[in-house]
């Protein structure tokens, strides 16, 4: 498009100056450029709207923290967001509350070691004290550690020769003695529960045995005792996958990104309170989810914070995670001045209150409760439509493929209305919790194995990590001591939860 000149003062005389034709010929002109005159204003008004979306979105994420959306604490950064916690303080008193039964160090009956300090003369008139008895002993204990060191155990097979027949025969070594020179299962759990479990890299792993036991371990050893072990709590994975496919009630669901060989992969972490399984893919969505193979054939609740691909399949009850949408709510409350949005995160945490205040009595809320809080629910939400109306840009547009954008109180409306049943599944269902924070806590332990080791080098050390540390946090979650799940794990006999096998009850 060519510049447009408009006419100046000066032109305007000189026109009036020459005559009516002149001045006939000017006005044609300006009346000629009106049209390209209005087409540009109205590219700059597109360009200042785009401008204006651009520059609201950036602030949008700059005003999100990790107490009003998804982000994670760690990137806060040095300057914390003002501490404005969902949760309410409970009056209590902070440390140990009455009747903990607290962790104070206290002498033993039998302790391993006695030092007699004997008195030797008299402190006040020095006569010898040597041949009196002690008639009593003031008694403190130490706790510490014996000097540590590898023990190196020869195992010797006699060979001997049959004076009758003269055929050699040779005394059997015990089945897990299968090298001239290999590490015990010990020092291999050890191994393993520094690298595995403390997140410590290999380098380290080696510096750490040589400074406690004065005998460094190579990372080629370290490597081949968590695929040892790997290979043999494999089974019992399985088991536990196949009894959150089939028998749990509630299933928890989370998902990671993380650097596996140079590219994008995803951790999917699928648990309970007492099973976690962990899984790696390449990809994150449906197809992740049909091939680890949990999803498509669960028959309890499936809770997760409302990723579009979970509710691809319909087959399965669905409920989200509402500390998720408390947070986004809070966002809208403070960024947007949605009076709506914190209508409706007070009347989600009085829902909640109510579920717990029934399970403390152990009386279900009544119908008429229920159907109370649905109305709020609906009228919050009908309230929230009419603030936050389609735009007229979006209204004026032709359709085109895929969802048109909308703002961020548009699209947690969209969600809360639609998805209603999954929101609200812990106010039908006792046994589906409010949130999502049993699979936040399974899924930290990813990004802490991140942050603290990096990255994984090979999809094999991804998958080792995924079997490893979903035996270790079953386990735990069952009150076992890590080191000893370990050692049986090496020694043939991991642990297996009491609870896998166990089929939930069918439905009344």
């Amino acid at each position: 498009m060519e510049t447009l000149r408009i006419p100046s003062l000066e032109d305007i005389h000189r026109a009036y100056g020459q005559g009516e034709e002149a001045v006939v010929a000017l006005v044609m002109q300006v009346v000629a450029q009106h049209g390209e005159v209005m087409a540009v204003v109205q590219q700059q008004q597109e360009t200042i709207r785009r401008l204006e979306d651009r520059v609201r979105t950036l602030e949008d994420q700059l005003a999100k923290n990790s107490s009003n959306s998804g982000k994670p604490p760690s990137s806060d950064g040095l300057k914390k967001p003002r501490n404005r916690s969902l949760r309410k303080a409970g009056g209590k008193r902070s440390g140990g509350q009455p009747g903990h039964p607290g962790h104070t160090l206290k002498a033993v009956p039998d302790p391993d070691h006695i030092e007699t300090h004997v008195v030797m003369r008299c402190q006040h008139c020095t006569r010898s004290l040597a041949e009196v008895p002690a008639h009593r002993h003031e008694k403190r204990q130490v706790f510490d550690l014996p000097p540590l060191q590898v023990e190196v155990t020869e195992h010797q097979a006699e060979i001997k020769q049959c004076p009758h027949c003269g055929r050699i025969s040779k005394g059997e070594f015990p089945a897990e003695v299968t090298q001239p020179v290999q590490y015990g299962p010990r020092i291999k759990a050890q191994a393993v529960y520094f690298n595995q479990y403390q997140f410590i890299p290999l380098e380290r792993v080696g510096e750490i045995f040589a400074d406690l036991y004065a005998h460094s371990l190579g990372d080629a050893s370290v490597v081949a005792a968590c695929e040892e072990i790997a290979s043999q709590v494999a089974p019992i994975n399985q088991q536990v996958k196949a009894h959150l496919t089939a028998a749990e009630a509630v299933v928890h669901f989370d998902e990671t990104g993380a650097r596996v060989a140079g590219s994008l992969h995803w951790f999917h972490s699928t648990s309970t309170a007492y099973l976690t399984y962990y899984a790696i893919h390449s990809k994150r969505g449906s197809q992740a989810l049909r091939e680890i193979g949990i999803l498509p054939a669960l028959q309890g609740v499936a809770v997760h914070d409302g990723y579009a691909s979970y509710f691809q399949f319909a087959n399965v009850p669905h409920a989200l995670c509402n500390a998720h949408h408390l947070r986004e709510l809070k966002f809208l409350e403070e960024r947007h001045e949605q009076a709506w949005a914190a209508q409706m995160a007070a009347l989600l945490v009085e829902i909640k209150q109510a579920v717990e205040n029934a399970k403390a009595i152990d009386a279900p809320l009544s119908l008429e409760t229920i159907a109370r809080f649905e109305i709020r629910y609906d009228d919050l939400i009908m309230a929230g439509l009419q603030a936050n109306p389609p735009s007229e840009q979006v209204l004026s547009q032709p359709k085109k493929r895929g969802r048109s954008k909308q703002s961020p109180a548009k699209n947690l409306l969209d969600r809360l209305r639609s998805h209603k049943s999954a929101v609200l599944a812990f106010l039908y269902d006792g046994k589906v919790p409010f949130d999502n924070n049993q699979a936040e806590r399974d899924i930290r332990m990813v990004k802490l194995k991140q942050k603290i080791s990096g990255c994984f080098r090979t999809e094999q050390g991804a998958r080792i990590f995924c079997h490893i540390r979903s035996y270790i946090s079953t386990a735990r979650k069952n009150d076992q001591n890590v080191l000893s799940v370990l050692h049986l794990a090496l020694t043939g006999t991991p642990f297996v939860p009491t609870c896998v096998g166990v089929q939930r009850a069918p439905p009344a």
